[in-house]
């Protein structure tokens, strides 16, 4: 359940990761993805609608993007899942805002699914991006809780990882 502003305040801070860009670079360079799918970069026509988990923003018209198959977890387990996600033909230098909710995601619906240290499910929430702060806080805050990952609301596609800022 999602506080209020108050109770989120005096919690502590979260850190938003996209796809590391060095582990982009190492799949460019070498022209498949983890899965031995090959990369097959297109242009994007029309702007909104195909989320950059690179930067975390959706891509602009005339971008050149590519799918791949990725696997966001570290932590194995049956909920290790694989998916597709769109990410920049060439090198981007990522997402640099890690402590703030992305802000070319504001407009969508996420599902924040939150895992367990062993990688099991706890919790599955969805929220607008507008709120998406106080529901991310509040899930971190639950002792039970070890990372959260923001996931498409409809597809289930990863998105980005959201784990407590250590710094």
């Amino acid at each position: 359940m999602i506080t209020d502003m108050t109770t989120t305040a005096r919690r502590a801070t979260f850190r938003v990761d996209a796809i590391p860009a060095v582990e982009l670079d190492r799949i460019r360079a070498a022209g498949v993805d983890h899965f031995g799918n090959p990369l097959e970069p297109r242009v994007v026509r029309q702007a909104g609608g195909t989320p950059l988990r690179c930067c975390l923003r959706e891509a602009d018209a005339g971008e050149r993007v590519v799918l791949i198959a990725y696997r966001p977890s570290e932590v194995g387990g049956p909920y290790a899942e694989v998916g597709p996600v769109f990410v920049h033909a060439e090198h981007c230098d990522g997402y640099a805002e890690t402590g703030r909710y992305p802000q070319g995601f504001r407009h969508r619906q996420q599902l924040l699914r939150a895992y367990d240290a062993r990688g099991r499910q706890v919790e599955n929430v969805i929220v607008d991006g507008v709120r998406a702060e106080y529901a991310i806080t509040d899930l971190l805050g639950r002792p039970d809780v070890a990372f959260v990952h923001s996931r498409n609301v409809l597809a289930g596609c990863y998105m980005f990882a959201i784990t407590r800022d250590r710094s």
